[in-house]
């Protein structure tokens, strides 16, 4: 039986998230690919993915894998899923795989950017997918602040109260800011991460851009290992899972 790698994107907008779960408010994308999947194969299928993204949350690299007796070649699945998939999801790329890779178990590192739309005036083009922020930020203080997220840390100040990990252990391979026009965007690479860890690293930064905390701040909250100690969740609709490494 094939097992399957495929690359999704999606407009994380009109979905409860990734994961299925009984509380959810709302379709999720899990859901709506594992009916595709359906659709196309009869089967009831539930597909991994490398990154559980929030309500709001977006996705432009977003990886699943998945074990199907179906007989569509690896090469036409993108198109197959494409004709059942709502237009806000979209596979972009198949791949067939050792029967031992997991989505998210084999990922080496994940790719996340977070965009900030700085001006007093909205955009109403981008609305959907960064945080818009009226007033002035620092850009110079925090990519200096960013810069301290880099390494091996203990990441609970930054991870959403009631987590359920045992582990709060990550490493940051890279984390740098850099702006276009009346953007600034937060490009965060790691091994993994806690739920809400960007988007708590964000409302860090811009607590530092609006000058109420220093980059030199930053080390004594990761050492502090206290959520209220850092800044607040930047909203979901700014993130995008940009790409997995396997």
């Amino acid at each position: 039986m094939p097992h399957l790698k495929i690359t999704l994107a999606y407009d994380g907008t009109n979905y409860a998230g990734w994961q299925v779960q009984p509380e959810a408010h709302g379709p999720t994308v899990q859901g709506v690919v594992a009916a595709a999947i359906e659709k196309l194969t009869g089967e009831r299928i539930c597909p991994a993915a490398a990154g559980r993204t929030d309500a709001g949350v977006h996705a432009r690299g977003q990886v699943i894998s998945f074990t199907t007796s179906s007989r569509i070649p690896v090469e036409r699945w993108p198109a197959a899923l494409n004709s059942v998939l709502p237009e806000d999801i979209a596979a972009l790329k198949a791949e067939a795989v050792p029967p031992e890779f997991h989505a998210r178990y084999s990922a080496r590192w994940k790719w996340y950017r977070y965009s900030i739309y700085n001006h007093t005036v909205p955009d109403v083009f981008s609305r959907r997918y960064c945080w818009q922020v009226r007033y002035p930020l620092d850009f110079d203080a925090m990519a200096e602040a960013a810069r301290y997220f880099i390494g091996y840390h203990d990441f609970r100040s930054f991870c959403a109260a009631g987590s359920p990990v045992r582990r709060f252990e990550r490493e940051v391979l890279e984390a740098r800011l850099h702006r276009r026009d009346r953007f600034i965007f937060f490009d965060v690479v790691a091994n993994g991460f806690l739920y809400h860890m960007v988007r708590i690293m964000v409302g860090t930064l811009v607590e530092v851009g609006r000058g109420k905390l220093s980059p030199d701040d930053i080390p004594g909250i990761i050492q502090s290992r206290s959520r209220e100690k850092a800044g607040p969740t930047a909203p979901a609709q700014g993130l995008c899972l940009e790409r997995v490494a396997y």
